[in-house]
């Protein structure tokens, strides 16, 4: 299986995951250490990943969704975005409701 095939059934099989260095409980860099809590200030139950664990996923990660860095939250499998778009969807309530809708929404 691919490193893509492997991240696309992390994010499918999970309604929240968070891509991250480190672990929620011991997070390797600020801004995975931030999103980790956001999502646990959300009362969210999520998935993490590890990027720092598998140098194939922590490219992976990067190409998947186009995106250059981690964290990256996905929910549902759509990706939401990194820290800063987190924190700005937190603080304006936006990602509360991303996190609650029920899956027919969105």
């Amino acid at each position: 299986m691919s490193v893509q095939e492997r991240l696309k059934e992390v994010i499918e099989s999970n309604d929240v995951v968070l891509f991250m260095k480190g672990t929620p409980d011991f997070p390797q860099c600020g801004f995975s250490g931030r999103t980790a809590q956001i999502l646990k200030e959300c009362d969210t139950r999520f998935a993490s990943v590890d990027v720092l664990a598998d140098d194939e996923v922590r490219q992976g990660i990067k190409a998947y969704s186009n995106w250059p860095t981690v964290p990256q939250l996905y929910v549902r499998g759509k990706f939401i975005g990194g820290c800063d778009i987190m924190t700005e969807m937190f603080e304006s309530g936006e990602l509360q409701k991303v996190l609650k809708a029920d899956a027919q929404s969105g």
